[in-house]
């Protein structure tokens, strides 16, 4: 076992922040849950998927992908890669399904799935025991989550949180979080009140017992704006590097690239095209979205799209190229808080090698 007392408590925190934080359920953490009827279906889709079908191969692979949390902009990529046909044309029949209460990181290490998301500092806990799940592709380069709060809260910096109320799940890596980016400032986390609100509505918590909290903006943050409701957005990247870590990501298992990296090479391959869609056309792969998941928010959807499809990519060379540096800063960083017993072998935790050269 690679993880302490500490850090075994940390682990499910973890990975209450990796689904929260990837997907739509919480608001709390990024993401408010949506209902609002989608606008009517988008031509562009079925064109497509006709198109692709056409030299797709006869019979096709079924592969299962779970997702990390409710369908969100965050899996535009894969959504436009099966409306438009990209899965077909590489002779997968993809079913995109939603975790349930065993998690994507059950699922795939399992094999009831071959493919999931996940996050990185989900996945540096479960290798360190010993679970066998590798992520094969960064589907965000940089962290976009941070400590937000309303504006008439006054907070501009870190060290603006001493006297303020902080709202989370009473994770030690959230104080860990908050040290690291106010120490630098002249913070002290011991000033800061913490409460555990759980799964309450962002929007709500702020206006009712605290004041910040730990949401990702791509979600939340553009909510916010759609509701006329400004927040103050620190960004954990911009204060701590060690805190620019990759969420979310696609895993799958050590035992699916053993047995089958073709299939996985050829997902990977049809993903890369519908993430670059999603970079190239965010409006239309809005829509693709919006009509594949009709509950979503379109309004939502469009707007939190915009912001995200330039992040996607971002200054990385190809999408979903992922660095040494990157997991190993993490979890050195952990190491050091000692919530881990062990260093991490990073270069066994993801992988490059089955992303499409030239993208």
């Amino acid at each position: 076992m690679g993880v302490t007392k500490t850090g075994t408590l940390l682990l499910s925190s973890m990975l209450v922040i990796a689904l929260a934080g990837c997907g739509g359920g919480n608001s709390n953490t990024g993401n408010a849950g949506a209902s609002a009827p989608a606008a009517g279906n988008s031509t562009a889709a079925p064109e497509a998927t006709a198109a692709g079908a056409t030299d797709a191969p006869e019979e096709l692979i079924p592969v299962k992908i779970a997702l990390d949390w409710t369908p969100n902009t965050n899996h535009t990529g894969l959504y436009a890669a099966r409306e438009l046909g990209y899965y077909a044309e590489e002779g997968l029949d993809v079913e995109i399904v939603q975790p349930g209460a065993a998690g994507s990181d059950t699922m795939v290490t399992s094999g009831e799935a071959q493919f999931g998301i996940s996050a990185q500092e989900a996945l540096t806990l479960a290798r360190l025991q010993d679970v066998p799940l590798v992520s094969i592709a960064a589907i965000i380069q940089h962290n976009t989550s941070g400590f937000a709060a309303p504006k008439d809260r006054n907070i501009k910096t870190p060290k603006d949180f001493e006297g303020k109320t902080y709202g989370g799940w009473g994770s030690p890596a959230e104080q860990a979080a908050m040290k690291a980016i106010m120490d630098p400032e002249g913070g002290d986390v011991s000033k800061v009140k913490l409460v555990n609100i759980g799964e309450a509505d962002f929007f709500t918590a702020v206006k009712r017992d605290i004041d910040f909290a730990w949401i990702f903006y791509a979600w939340t943050g553009v909510e916010a704006e759609l509701r006329g409701e400004p927040l103050d957005m620190l960004y954990l990247k911009d204060y701590a590097p060690q805190l620019d870590y990759y969420t979310p990501v696609l895993t799958t298992s050590e035992k699916e690239i053993a047995e089958h990296p073709e299939v996985v090479k050829a997902f990977l391959k049809a993903t890369t095209k519908g993430y670059q869609y999603a970079i190239d056309n965010p409006e239309e792969a809005a829509t693709v979205l919006s009509d594949a998941v009709p509950e979503l928010d379109p309004k939502l959807v469009l707007a939190s799209q915009k912001w995200l499809s330039p992040k996607y990519k971002d200054d990385a060379a190809r999408w979903g190229e992922q660095k040494l540096d990157i997991w190993k800063n993490y979890a050195d960083w952990m190491y050091g808080l000692k919530l881990l017993d062990k260093p991490l072998d990073a270069e066994s935790t993801f992988t490059n090698e089955f992303l499409p050269e030239g993208q």
